[in-house]
């Protein structure tokens, strides 16, 4: 049975994260690791990590990052919205510059 959550994501979204699952599968494997020993190594459930593999919206994020870090994938959210990087807020942040600016009264000059 699937969630509300699994029905209000858009198409996009389900399968970019069944991907995930796909590529997070793959990764597993390649390091001969079975879902019992990542579901331990992370401290949950095989089922739960079962789930992960699916791409499941259910899940925890906080568990596919402990399945990311077990795969030596660490650090892979640290610039994943990094502001730095965010073209779209950058732009924001430039149409947001002031044209002119004036001193507030009674501020004094410097």
């Amino acid at each position: 049975m699937r969630s509300a959550v699994h029905e209000m994501l858009p198409p996009k979204v389900r399968r970019s994260l069944a991907k995930f699952g796909r590529d997070l599968a793959l990764a597993r494997r390649k390091r001969r690791l079975t879902t019992a020993m990542m579901s331990e190594r992370i401290g949950v459930a095989k089922t739960t990590y079962v789930r992960v593999e699916k791409g499941d919206a259910t899940v925890s994020l906080g568990i596919y990052a402990m399945a990311l870090f077990v795969l030596g994938f660490g650090d892979v959210f640290a610039g994943l919205v990094d502001a730095k990087s965010d073209e779209d807020g950058l732009l924001f942040d430039a149409e947001r510059v002031p044209k002119r600016v004036r001193a507030k009264k009674g501020s004094p000059a410097l």
